[in-house]
């Protein structure tokens, strides 16, 4: 049997079509499963009984195991996942003024090895299906309902939880096709999702030519040298071909690329790094986001004083750069990326 959250709603019509049944109960199903949120096929009123039987003997329906839930003082709530082989996940819901938005993982692990990321220690195990990316947000949603909130107020996924979303680029594209499915699916706006990236340029350019999602680009340094260090990945594509390819990056008009920069004592937070980041940024349509560095035992990288962070955002922002610094939330919580299932590492 086949898990019917794999399936986007043209894949589904397809097996429709294939079996003789009209395509269009393909957006009948997506309802139930994504808007009312059911998860058995008896209970599809409006199909057929041949058809919900013959939909009970091919598919199944299923939720993700919660493991552990932490909840931060400020509101930010984390899951600790179990996916049905027994492997865990996380994802973040976090509280904003009048919506939520989701932290999602694309990944078990991670094989990327950036060097301050918690999920790198981890290694990497295997990419989620289509059902498991899904699900972290179908979930979601289901307990804002449990809970009497409006689930439709969860309107924001970013793609920044455990893994690589690029290095599983074919599961996260049909996950985003469900996600954004305005008609029947998860309804989300294509401008409220990101998907964020250590820099995998030639997927970066194909994220542009199929989808209108936001990109993010994990950046955190200012020389090849010194990203290398950080991020292996660099060796691979270094930053004159990455920034280039943020260049081309196919996008509408108003958008911008976010540049992610985690301001590591001592690493990368001086005021020399800030204004090459400028001179960096200069030709590509960009804002950045600087987090300071959620330290961890497992990492020896140490957080900038606030005085520091203050210095480096004024110096973007006297040079007419878009930046903001990212307020950390579920600081309380380990809410920072790999930090809760890290308690299940030797």
């Amino acid at each position: 049997m086949e898990n019917i959250l794999d399936f986007t709603r043209d894949d589904l019509a397809v097996w429709l079509e294939s079996r003789d049944i009209r395509p269009f109960r393909a957006g009948q199903i997506f309802k139930w499963l994504y808007i009312r949120q059911v998860d058995a096929f008896e209970q599809m009123t409006d199909l057929s009984k041949a058809l919900r039987k013959t939909l009970a003997d091919c598919f199944f329906v299923n939720r993700l195991i919660l493991d552990e839930r932490q909840v931060s003082v400020d509101g930010t709530e984390k899951f600790l996942l179990r996916l049905a082989d027994g492997q865990h996940i996380e994802s973040v819901l976090i509280p904003e003024k009048d919506h939520f938005t989701l932290c999602v993982s694309s990944q078990v692990g991670c094989a990327q090895a950036c060097q301050f990321c918690l999920t790198a220690k981890g290694g990497f195990v295997r990419n989620l299906s289509v059902a498991e990316i899904i699900s972290q947000v179908r979930d979601a949603r289901y307990y804002l309902l449990e809970k009497d909130v409006d689930p439709l107020k969860l309107s924001n996924i970013v793609f920044m939880g455990m893994g690589e979303p690029l290095a599983n680029y074919k599961n996260l594209i049909k996950a985003l096709f469900i996600i954004t499915d305005s008609d029947y699916g998860l309804k989300f706006s294509s401008r409220r999702v990101t998907v964020s990236t250590s820099g995998l340029v030639p997927k970066m350019t194909q994220l542009g030519l199929d989808t209108d999602v936001n990109l993010a680009v994990s950046l955190n340094a200012t020389t090849d040298e010194m990203r290398s260090e950080l991020m292996p990945i660099n060796k691979t594509y270094p930053l004159p071909v990455l920034l280039a390819a943020c260049q081309t990056f196919a996008m509408k008009p108003r958008n911008k690329i976010t540049f992610e920069y985690i301001l590591m004592k001592g690493v990368n937070d001086t005021r020399t790094d800030a204004l090459r980041l400028v001179k960096l940024l200069l030709p590509i349509k960009a804002k950045v986001n600087l987090i300071p560095f959620n330290e961890h035992g497992r990492s020896d990288f140490k957080r900038p004083s606030k005085n520091a962070v203050s210095d480096f955002l004024q110096i973007l922002l006297d040079r007419n750069l878009t930046a903001i610094t990212r307020k950390s939330k579920g600081d309380d919580i380990l809410a920072a990326c790999g930090q809760l299932k890290a308690k299940l590492l030797p």
